[in-house]
């Protein structure tokens, strides 16, 4: 069964960086495009990032692109986002997801979940 765990949210300042994990277990990372989304109050889900299989490709939502930055480590089975210069917008649960199947990836319809980590960012 698959298992995704966030980790790294918390209070931080606007114009500050901060890096999500995202750890799975009971399966091999290397079997799953990833993908990190953000959810803020009120707001419907946003993508904000993804990546194939070995990493040779990387998507991001319009908002995040220059920002953000993801990537995985398969040999430690965790998937980073590193996100830099942060804004009050930029405030949300952040979750990953993962998918085996490549035409869901590029549709960014992923069909495991993490229950998500919260970034705060005070103004």
């Amino acid at each position: 069964q698959v298992r995704l765990v966030e980790s790294g949210g918390r209070l931080v300042q606007a114009g500050d960086s901060l890096r999500l994990s995202c750890t799975m277990s009971g399966r091999l990372l290397s079997d799953f495009g990833m993908g990190w989304f953000r959810q803020a109050p009120g707001k419907e889900r946003e993508f904000v990032a993804s990546i194939t299989w070995r990493g040779g490709s990387k998507y991001y939502g319009g908002s995040t692109e220059g920002r953000f930055t993801i990537s995985r480590d398969n040999d430690k089975n965790v998937v980073y986002l590193e996100m830099d210069s942060l804004k009050p917008e930029d405030a949300a649960v952040y979750s990953c997801a993962a998918t085996t199947v490549y035409e869901k990836f590029l549709q960014k319809k992923f069909d495991f979940w993490g229950q998500g980590t919260r970034v705060t960012i005070s103004s």
